[in-house]
């Protein structure tokens, strides 16, 4: 594996990496303009402004789009997340210049035709609609919302739905030129390719592109605090969150490790505990999530109405448990899922592309695999200990609960549990 790096005159960066005995790719552009890069009135709209994209351009109609990548195999998508929007094809490698040539034109000759902001307008609002209707992803939304009160990174990243039914032509076009500079935007490419070839393509697509305004961005900072909807549901859903390291911070291996011994596997405490043991639920776990200023460790599960207060008690217990008896075997066993884990998930070029572009926003470089063993194998048994004890007592925390969930502790009540 080769990884090479390019940065053109105007801030573009360009990442690659050469995969041999592939015949295929991945290649894609990822912005650093998500949800968060957002004011309260342009909640939703980065979402808003990636469904736009596969809209129409001055070259090509909707359709054109889709047919240029799927007449040769490929497949074409994008998503947007709090922090990037990205805009992705995998192709046989002999048509990376064409699936270079489609992300280009679309990145740079929208044409936010009025019509089709009307059609797109609709489709977002049923994916709101069906989002609210899914209880374990619209809890996850409501957990980030009380960890990050009155902060752009607590908004969701759809958008209520009176944000969606007011955006036009103007706002995604001037979201666009706010945030889509160059020095904002990482060509990453992986499998099948050659560097050479996709930093002169990259020079002709983008080269010309002015830098952006620049911008400032404001801190996450992690309040907590808890959010309650009664409804009648077949379970209630619980989602607990505590702060946790961000992906800068020498202790986000530690966190990662400890994340997976407490709920991330079936070898798990809370997986053996409350479901194995207990039988209180069907799904259980736990996951550490990073940002570039500040980190949520999340806890969720599922149980029926009279069951909520016991699983959010034994949670707390398991959480307070781990800080006290936590093996080296369980520790090291959670060492070698999260390598495993992380090394086959890399077997692909979309996985490849997708780390290429995160590390260099991130560090402006990409460690190799061999590095990031290596601190994963730092992490001692005592760090995680430590890190433990601090997640079971003082944490800052912010809990959801959705459904029959009337019997459920408040967050206080769990609080002084976790301190005594």
């Amino acid at each position: 594996m080769t990884v090479r790096i390019h940065t053109l005159s105007n801030g573009f960066r360009v990442a690659t990496e050469h995969m041999p005995g592939l015949q295929s790719a991945s290649v894609g552009v990822w912005v650093t303009a998500g949800g968060r890069h957002e004011t309260p009135k342009q909640n939703g709209i980065a979402h808003f402004l990636e469904h736009m994209a596969f809209k129409g351009t001055k070259r090509r109609n909707a359709l054109e789009i889709a047919e240029a990548i799927e007449d040769v195999g490929g497949y074409i998508n994008a998503y947007t997340s709090r922090e990037v929007t990205a805009y992705y094809a995998r192709v046989l490698k002999e048509d990376v210049p064409l699936a270079m040539d489609v992300i280009g034109d679309i990145l740079m000759n929208p044409v936010f035709d009025p019509k089709e902001i009307e059609v797109e307008r609709g489709v977002i609002l049923q994916e709101i609609g069906q989002a609210l209707d899914t209880p374990d992803d619209v809890i996850f939304d409501w957990l980030q919302e009380r960890a990050y009160q009155d902060q752009p990174l607590g908004r969701t990243i759809l958008g209520p739905e009176e944000r969606v039914q007011s955006f036009g032509r103007e706002d995604l076009s001037g979201f666009v030129g706010q945030h889509y500079g160059p020095e904002r935007m990482i060509l990453a490419a992986a499998g099948g390719v050659d560097h050479d070839e996709i930093v002169k393509l990259a020079e002709e697509m983008f080269g010309h592109m002015k830098p952006g305004p620049k911008m400032t961005e404001l801190s996450a900072s992690f309040s907590g605090g808890e959010f309650r909807q009664e409804k009648t549901l077949e379970q209630a859903h619980f989602a607990l969150g505590l702060e946790s390291p961000n992906y800068c911070s020498p202790e986000i291996y530690t966190a990662q490790i400890y994340s997976v011994a407490l709920g991330g596997g079936m070898s798990s405490r809370l997986f053996q505990e409350v479901r194995e043991k207990r039988g209180l639920c069907y799904t259980i776990y736990s996951s550490a999530g990073a940002y570039a200023d500040s980190g949520m460790t999340t806890i969720y599960a599922g149980t029926s109405g009279d069951q909520i207060a016991d699983l959010a008690d034994i949670t707390i217990d398991e959480l307070k448990r781990a800080a006290e008896d936590m093996s080296a075997k369980e520790i090291e066993r959670a060492r070698v899922q999260m390598k495993a884990g992380m090394l086959m998930g890399l077997e692909s070029p979309s996985s490849r592309a997708e780390r290429l572009a995160r590390m260099v926003s991130i560090w402006g470089r990409v460690p190799g695999l061999e590095e990031t063993v290596e601190k994963i194998d730092a992490v001692t048994d005592a760090d995680v200990r430590a890190f433990a004890e601090h997640m079971a007592v003082s944490a800052p925390a912010a809990m959801a609960l959705y459904g029959p969930i009337s019997a459920a502790p408040d967050l206080g009540k769990l609080q002084e549990r976790r301190a005594a």
